[in-house]
């Protein structure tokens, strides 16, 4: 009995040890793959447009659509694969963004019409909203978010050089494939993460997801038209509102709403997100009608300016707990106002790829900061919800911004 009472203190503390071990986590790397390939599909039709619109005999404002249908499919679908992994798991969700991707992807391969082409663009899409929720869900800190963000705003940069490249050895097709590349993570992030489902007792709010799909859409038609697509927001919004009220704990949380940091950096976002997507698509043709520079010399400067400006905004990120919630937002907030202002006021072509690198690095800095303070904001069984909602602001500019380009530029 002595010695057995000498060795108990030796023997105890590896049970606890064992027991608060950490779960493991994914490594960024994989995760910025698995996320951030989209961001070059989405960003590959840039300078391809008149490509795109003379294989499919339509106007090149008119193929604006297929870009119009991804950036909405990314907004309606971040929701909806955030309500999926909350009730599925992770492992569901993944198979689910993977099944559509590949079907999107042999879809839009083939297409002859627009409408077909769209469907494959939206079914992509749609893929793609849940493999960066996925993503974004195992992140759990800045530093990790501002890897995917900056991997967001890097392939951004390369895809439309990518996607004018592939387009000009192969097809514009092909150019519009290159998220499927982000598949390659699929093994390993399954193998690192936690892939069980979560119980969820809640029946699934159908109406209130329709409800928001619908005002989504409605707010993505906007920029194109005004008028009914302003008065159909507010109708679905109000309906919506309504249903909120109604049903607190259903697809649209009411607590969510009522946190005012979550609703700020969703704002915001969504505000950062229309800037850069509006002058992401506005500056080549600004180059083009200010300057005799081919399209291989824009596609080159743009690359320049937004690698530069996700550099930047990585590192921002990875020091953003050392400036304060506080600082990162006035930078952000000044640079933001900065990028526009240049893009309206000079009257020289050099100084607009600075306004690519102002804008790339405000959005994809505010959404790795803005994203974990919005989540960090809800409660632990709200965060997928927290996520969906926050990802579908950041996609709505995503949808805005190339709607008005086309109204600038394009004359649409």
């Amino acid at each position: 009995m002595p010695l057995l009472t000498r060795r108990l203190p030796r023997t105890r503390p590896a049970a606890p040890a064992t027991a608060d071990a950490p779960p493991r986590q994914v490594p960024s790397a994989w995760l910025a793959l698995l996320a951030t390939p989209v961001a070059a599909s989405a960003n590959s039709p840039v300078l391809i447009l008149p490509d795109m619109a003379g294989s499919l005999g339509i106007r090149t404002a008119t193929a604006t659509w297929l870009v119009t249908v991804f950036a909405w499919a990314m907004a309606v679908g971040t929701p909806l694969m955030a309500a999926l992994l909350r009730r599925r798991g992770l492992g569901t969700t993944l198979r689910t963004s993977a099944t559509l991707i590949l079907a999107g992807t042999a879809v839009l391969t083939v297409a002859p019409w627009l409408p077909l082409a769209m469907a494959g663009r939206a079914a992509q899409a749609m893929g793609g909203a849940g493999l960066i929720t996925a993503a974004m869900s195992l992140a759990g800190s800045v530093r990790r978010m501002g890897v995917i963000t900056a991997g967001f705003g890097t392939l951004g940069a390369v895809g439309p050089l990518l996607g004018s490249a592939l387009a000009g050895v192969a097809s514009w097709r092909l150019s519009l494939a290159v998220g499927a590349v982000a598949l390659l993570a699929l093994p390993a992030v399954m193998r690192r993460a936690e892939l069980s489902a979560p119980r969820q007792t809640t029946p699934f709010d159908g109406r209130g997801a329709a409800l928001l799909i619908l005002t989504a859409t409605a707010l993505v038609l906007v920029p194109r038209y005004p008028l009914p697509a302003i008065a159909a927001s507010l109708l679905t919004a109000g309906l919506l509102a309504l249903h909120v009220r109604s049903h607190p704990t259903g697809f649209v949380p009411a607590a969510l709403l009522r946190t005012r940091a979550f609703v700020l950096s969703a704002l915001l976002a969504c505000a950062f997100a229309t800037s850069y997507f509006t002058l992401l698509f506005t500056v080549p043709q600004l180059l083009r009608d200010r300057t005799d520079w081919s399209t291989a010399t824009i596609g080159t400067g743009q690359l320049v300016a937004l690698l530069t400006g996700s550099a930047l905004s990585m590192l921002l990120a990875a020091t953003s707990s050392r400036l304060g919630r506080a600082k990162v937002l006035t930078l952000l907030l000044t640079v933001g106002a900065l990028a526009p202002l240049t893009a309206v006021l000079t009257p020289w072509a050099p100084p607009l790829l600075l306004v690519a690198t102002l804008a790339v690095f405000t959005t994809s800095a505010g959404q790795a900061t803005l994203a974990v303070h919005a989540t960090q904001a809800a409660p632990d069984a709200q965060r997928p919800t927290a996520i969906g909602l926050f990802n579908l602001c950041y996609q709505l500019g995503g949808a805005f911004g190339p709607a008005i380009a086309a109204l600038v530029t394009l004359g649409a």
